[in-house]
């Protein structure tokens, strides 16, 4: 029987019995374990004998527990869980690639998955095009040789959103596969392997573990695939921890309810900042303003807890609105309770020149913000209270 994401949340993944009748999966620490005897040794390497794991570098009880339950919200027949979410896409890569593949890359995908493509794919022979995030730009960009898309839906900090079907239906024919980024979406919002996408990729850290407090990445496809990957990552070692795994499971119980509290809160105060005065422009997806709103209401079911608006002014007076917050950390990262603030000038682009930043597309007076869990009227009268200061 089909399930609804709710409760796939709670339970899926998950085996009904569990080890020692424990109601949660508990956490398995263990680096090896051993077989019974060479017998068992020989039938497993052979494959006639079923047992769990070998090696922790190889494999965990607690993380194949995250890992299907990851699998069963995504709707992927696998998931191979990492370290962060940069040893998700940097393990997906590296097992992906090969001398002469030409690989396109949207123009606001994360930065340092854009400087990993430029600067180390390309010391083995992988050429990349840094394109427009749209499918018409990644159309144009595409050559003979390409063999990956990579891209994310919504991007950051502008949220652009990329038509998956047309996407689709346009690298299928020429045997492109595509990989998509979806941290900013979750599996709430957004579900690209239902449109036909490869790969989905999220950054465990943010919305899905959603307390920060764990670092984890995960790749979701098709088991051949990700089997493929886990070689690699078995290879590298970016292996989450247990201990990790078991928070992921503890916070994806609660990642349904938390979502639908991060898409309310996100749109009431995405429709306050784009009515303030003293607010120029703000980017959501929720709001029919977006340049990219049709698509995103065609493929999303809400549109996440992100928001970015630049304030009139200058960066220095969008340092006084971050200041002035009283509720909101000033702190990287989203997706989780406390809502967080900051500047992409000041904490991503801080080492680029306002020039190199205009060229990137950075604004001086943007900030983006995650909206947490905290009460969305608190939010507002906060974020006015530190806008009526400029």
């Amino acid at each position: 029987m089909a399930r609804r994401i709710d409760t796939l949340s709670v339970h899926g993944g998950e085996p009904r019995v569990k080890a020692h009748d424990s109601l949660v999966n508990p956490i398995v620490l263990a680096t090896a374990y051993p077989f019974a005897d060479t017998s068992e040794l020989h039938r497993y390497f052979q494959g006639e004998h079923q047992r769990g794991e070998e090696y922790a570098r190889y494999g965990n009880p607690t993380q194949e527990v995250a890992e299907a339950k990851l699998a069963a919200l995504e709707g992927g027949e696998a998931a191979l869980l990492t370290a962060t979410g940069m040893s998700a896409i940097v393990t997906t890569l590296l097992a992906m690639v090969k001398p002469g593949m030409h690989v396109v890359i949207t123009a606001d995908s994360y930065r340092k998955t854009r400087v990993f493509v430029r600067e180390f794919l390309v010391k083995f022979g992988i050429e990349h095009t840094v394109c427009d995030p749209s499918v018409a730009g990644i159309e144009a960009a595409c050559t003979a040789e390409t063999r990956l898309i990579i891209t994310e839906s919504p991007t950051n900090p502008y949220l652009n959103c990329i038509d998956l079907e047309r996407l689709v239906a346009f690298a299928k024919p020429k045997r492109i596969k595509t990989l998509i980024d979806a941290t900013l979406a979750t599996p709430f919002n957004l579900r690209p392997l239902e449109f036909g996408i490869d790969l989905v990729l999220h950054s465990c850290t943010k919305y899905l573990g959603g307390h920060n407090d764990l670092m984890a990445g995960v790749v979701i496809g098709k088991e051949p695939v990700i089997t493929a990957i886990r070689d690699f990552q078995g290879m590298f070692g970016a292996l989450c921890s247990p201990f990790n795994a078991y928070l992921l499971i503890r916070g994806l119980k609660t990642f349904a309810v938390r979502m639908r509290q991060h898409n309310a809160s996100g749109l009431r105060i995405a429709q306050f900042l784009e009515a303030h005065p003293n607010v120029e422009q703000v980017w959501y997806p929720g709001l029919p303003s977006h340049s990219k709103h049709t698509i995103a209401a065609k493929q999303m079911t809400g549109f996440g807890g992100l928001i970015s608006f630049t304030i009139r002014g200058s960066l220095s007076d969008a340092s006084k609105v971050v200041d002035a917050v009283e509720i909101p950390y000033l702190a990287p990262s989203l997706g989780g309770c406390e809502s967080l603030i900051e500047q992409p000038a000041l904490m991503s682009y801080y080492d680029k020149t306002p020039e190199e930043r205009a060229a990137l597309g950075i604004r001086e007076n943007l900030i983006r913000m995650s909206i947490g869990l905290e009460d969305a009227d608190d939010l507002i009268a906060d974020l006015d209270q530190a806008l009526r200061q400029l």
